[in-house]
């Protein structure tokens, strides 16, 4: 199912990342480049849900702090591949289907 899904549907401009001081194109480039290295490791039978749930929770690690800023990217992208391993194997939550059932 990852061919009907379009990474450039969760890539970040820079008008998108937020403040960094300064900093928001490279901030901007590394986790691009994260999110372009994960993509490439998903399986392709990942389903839209896992995705949504995976890439803008790597964003959720990383944002908070300077670890954008203080980390060369492949640190970045060995860090979100083991992210991604540990979610996949220990179960994405599944989405909330309430609103579904009524």
């Amino acid at each position: 199912m990852k061919d009907a899904i379009s990474l450039h549907d969760y890539l970040f401009d820079v008008a998108d990342i937020g403040d960094w001081e300064g900093e928001e194109e490279l901030v901007t480039d590394k986790i691009n480049e994260v999110y372009h290295a994960v993509w490439r490791a998903l399986p392709d039978d990942i389903s839209v849900a896992q995705v949504d749930f995976l890439l803008p929770g790597i964003w959720d690690q990383l944002r908070g702090g300077t670890i954008l800023l203080e980390t060369d990217e492949y640190e970045l992208i060995d860090w979100a591949l083991a992210y991604v391993r540990q979610q996949l194997e220990e179960g994405i939550p599944e989405m909330d289907t309430a609103d579904d059932e009524e």
